[in-house]
């Protein structure tokens, strides 16, 4: 009806329709005409059928669903995931699921259901996402710890930011600088854990007063407390996320000290909870939704057998602030 109407062929209607550029200007016109004066809508079902394709990615996050809602980085990654997929026909579903039991979601990637996924939060642990590209075209956020040498992944320089925060410190003249690390089984907490031993080794500072955490506000107290209960002497803190800060900055009011005055205090993410804390939070910007849209390029570029590049690597920033 609509090539009809345009008095063209289907065959160019269909490549109007999919934004094909080499069709002529004046036929595109008479085509877009015809279709807004028919109200057509591409059958998606077809188009599937036709194309193999699903026009459908997942991003999937292997956490609870509770971590997940709670903390903002995955609202900025999925912020940045929509921004570029909304440039394309792709649509977009989130998965939370953990290593406990799998195979439900394993089977419903693998069953035809989308096109490619997206896996944020990943801990070395989880064999099952670690293996998916085999079948599936599939990016991560942050370099996987195992299988690392197949995996196409998206990250920010971790190390170099971790470096740049202790630096900060060293630069104000703290000399006691202790880190919350976060969890060795992913890839941040390994890197921002070796950026801040590598500066103070470099300014020969010890790098003996490291607690670890979860990445929650709550893991950053407990570590915070464990610090100061050691008895060590200590006048600043790099936390490996502003939520573990947050954390630390509610233990060292709680024991009468000052920031920054008595505790130095540097984060990493620069989210919201880093203007949020009194005194405002130094810290490392992440460029997360820059992190989330470049993920989804590159997985639409996999999807579509276009050439792409297996490691991209976003640049960090200090951001300072009151507290450091």
């Amino acid at each position: 009806m609509v090539a009809a109407l345009a008095g063209v062929s289907r065959a160019t209607v269909s490549r109007v329709v999919n934004g094909a550029p080499s069709v002529d200007p004046h036929l595109a016109s008479s085509v877009e005409k015809a279709v807004q004066t028919l109200n057509y809508v591409p059958n998606r079902a077809a188009r599937t059928l036709a194309s193999r394709r699903t026009y459908t990615v997942t991003l999937l996050v292997p956490e609870s669903t509770s971590k997940v809602f709670a903390d903002p980085f995955f609202a900025t990654v999925v912020e940045g995931v929509a921004r570029y997929l909304n440039t394309t026909d792709y649509m977009l579903n989130m998965v939370t699921s953990s290593e406990a039991n799998p195979e439900k979601t394993r089977r419903y990637l693998l069953g035809g259901n989308v096109d490619g996924v997206l896996v944020v939060s990943h801990h070395s642990g989880d064999h099952s996402w670690t293996q998916l590209n085999a079948s599936l075209p599939t990016v991560f956020a942050g370099r996987p710890l195992v299988n690392a040498a197949n995996s196409y992944f998206v990250e920010v320089d971790n190390e170099e930011g971790a470096s740049a925060a202790t630096s900060r410190l060293i630069e104000g003249g703290r000399r006691h600088i202790a880190t919350i690390a976060g969890p060795q089984d992913m890839p941040p907490g390994v890197d921002r854990l070796q950026g801040w031993r590598s500066a103070l080794l470099d300014a020969g500072l010890s790098d003996s007063l490291a607690e670890t955490g979860d990445f929650t506000v709550v893991s950053g107290a407990v570590a915070m407390r464990r610090l100061l209960d050691r008895g060590q002497p200590l006048d600043a803190v790099f936390a490996a996320n502003d939520q573990m800060a947050a954390g630390a900055y509610s233990v060292i009011k709680e024991r009468g000290l000052r920031i920054p005055e008595d505790i130095a205090v540097v984060g990493f993410d620069d989210d919201l909870y880093a203007t949020s804390l009194s005194p405002a939070l130094t810290t490392i910007h992440h460029p997360i939704a820059a992190l989330g849209e470049k993920m989804a390029e590159l997985l639409v570029e996999l999807i579509e057998g276009r050439a792409a590049e297996r490691i991209h690597r976003l640049p960090t920033s200090l951001v300072v602030r009151d507290s450091a």
